[in-house]
């Protein structure tokens, strides 16, 4: 009978454990932002650079290497800022409909307001796929997300 109640504590603090952990590791899985800009939604990132104008001033433009972007291949990403400066640059790849795994790599500053990094996104076994690029700004004084979408298609 003790062993049981023992063997139940245990199950419940464990529950309890995991619990607490997704709790904490939730921001960096799910992203949140002081500030959600959304871009045109017309600009196309499979055929040109996308830009936004951003909260307080200044321009945000996010351009991706080569175009069609390519699936299972690396990428160049390339966010350019004018008129604000950033702490941190991350993109957050997501699927929309598919949950792909956690895609997020922080770009480098290559030049004044450039922030490069190399991206793949993995294969989609339906051969379309709809994808969320999101931004990630760390400004001085908030973090501002701006969600572009986009379809990639493994057939070329």
């Amino acid at each position: 009978m003790n062993k049981k109640i023992l063997m139940d504590v245990i199950g419940i603090l464990a529950i309890a454990l995991v619990v607490v952990v997704g709790y904490k590791l939730s921001p960096l899985l799910l992203p949140n932002a002081d500030v959600t800009v959304q871009p045109d939604a017309a600009c196309d990132l499979q055929r040109v650079a996308c830009e936004v104008a951003l909260p307080g001033g200044g321009k945000m433009a996010l351009r991706m290497q080569p175009l069609p972007i390519p699936m299972v291949k690396p990428f160049q990403v390339e966010v350019k800022l004018n008129g604000v400066s950033a702490s941190r640059v991350e993109v957050d790849f997501a699927g929309v409909d598919m949950n792909m795994g956690l895609n997020r790599p922080e770009l480098s500053a290559n030049a004044a307001g450039v922030y490069v990094a190399e991206a793949t996104l993995p294969v989609c076994i339906t051969g379309q796929m709809d994808w969320q690029a999101t931004v990630l700004l760390e400004t001085a004084g908030q973090r501002i997300a701006v969600p572009f979408r986009f379809k990639s298609s493994s057939h070329g």
